[in-house]
């Protein structure tokens, strides 16, 4: 890791602990400043474990209350981004465990599309695309599910997913494999 980089990071978890020290303070627009910088990445993480908006809005709703509740007892032996993505990626997984029904994955994507410059019928090929890879992803247990997006979409190291999950890098390597293996093998039952 470059110093730059280091002394990025480090700026960083500098600014959410003092927002983390001013909130347990008594000041709670600290806590709206952490909701701000946090709260599209805790979405997008949901959304990709759940697979539409509707669940992933709940997921959130759910990862916000914990963090207000539980911010004290946040220990600062990691970046807060780690501690939020271990909560959502847990908090995704008991919810997906609770709802055993068929995911829906809605248009609200194609909708709020606003690039002028693809056309209609590319946009819904995309979207299309992006659904039916959504629904294979439905189709593998959440906890190999969790760290082939971790690897694929978030482009996390198995350092840094160890780090959020708690878990070993050989677990996480057996998960990502076995992840991969069962959407090839959905993939080619499907043709």
């Amino acid at each position: 890791m470059s110093n730059y980089l280091a002394e990025q990071i480090m700026a960083e978890n500098s600014q959410d602990f003092e927002l983390i020290k001013n909130f347990l303070d008594g000041d709670e627009s600290s806590f709206n400043r952490l909701l701000k910088k946090y709260q599209e990445k805790i979405y997008w993480q949901a959304r990709r474990m759940a697979g539409n908006h509707v669940d992933a809005d709940e997921i959130v709703q759910e990862v916000l209350l914990v963090m207000y509740n539980k911010l004290n007892t946040f220990k600062f032996e990691s970046s807060l981004y780690s501690w939020i993505y271990r909560i959502t990626a847990t908090r995704s997984i008991n919810y997906i465990k609770k709802r055993d029904i068929k995911k829906i994955f809605s248009l609200d994507a194609l909708i709020n599309k606003k690039d002028d410059k693809k056309s209609f019928e590319t946009n819904i090929e995309e979207e299309e695309q992006l659904n039916l890879i959504k629904k294979k992803l439905q189709m593998i247990p959440p906890k190999q599910r969790e760290v082939f997006i971790m690897r694929s979409f978030d482009d996390l190291s198995y350092d840094e997913i160890a780090e959020i999950t708690g878990k070993s890098v050989g677990a996480l390597k057996a998960n990502y494999f076995h992840a991969l293996n069962k959407l090839k093998e959905i993939i080619k039952n499907e043709k």
